[in-house]
């Protein structure tokens, strides 16, 4: 038994522009929370591993210390975890603790003060953040805590 549809005369069954123009702006809504949303999260994922990768190299330059008697130097740099020092201070014992320096999730290269901006009897590892800017509210230092 087949049911049969009726209409209201000269409508035609289908979606009005005013509907279509709402539902669009729903879905709209609901795409931008969701951009909103989860943009923040890639951000804050973003400093996460800043954070984790100058964690690491802390590691790293802990173990260069222990071998070489003293961190590298400002101008020695994050590179001595790479090569050989040439220039003062020459490290006791040397070893390689990395291939190669990582960049930060915004590949930009890693800061290395020593002394460090807050605490002058240790070294600092600095990414600039999103903005790629030193010195603003979005760096993340492994001399302030996360």
């Amino acid at each position: 038994m087949r049911t049969k549809i009726t209409h209201k005369r000269g409508h035609k069954p289908g979606m009005t522009l005013l509907e279509i123009i709402i539902v669009v702006s729903i879905i709209g809504i609901i795409l931008g929370a969701g951009i909103k949303f989860f943009g923040g999260a890639v951000g804050n994922a973003n400093d996460k591993a800043a954070q984790m990768k100058i964690n690491g190299l802390s590691s790293l330059l802990e173990s260069y210390r222990s071998a070489a008697g003293s961190y590298p130097s400002e101008s020695q740099g994050l590179q001595a975890l790479v090569t050989k020092p040439t220039t003062s201070p020459i490290p006791r014992n040397w070893r390689q603790q990395m291939p190669n320096i990582p960049l930060d999730p915004w590949q930009q290269d890693y800061i290395y003060k020593y002394p460090g901006t807050k605490n002058k009897s240790t070294y600092e590892i600095i990414s600039m953040g999103e903005d790629m800017q030193l010195g603003t509210d979005d760096d993340i230092s492994s001399q302030e805590g996360f």
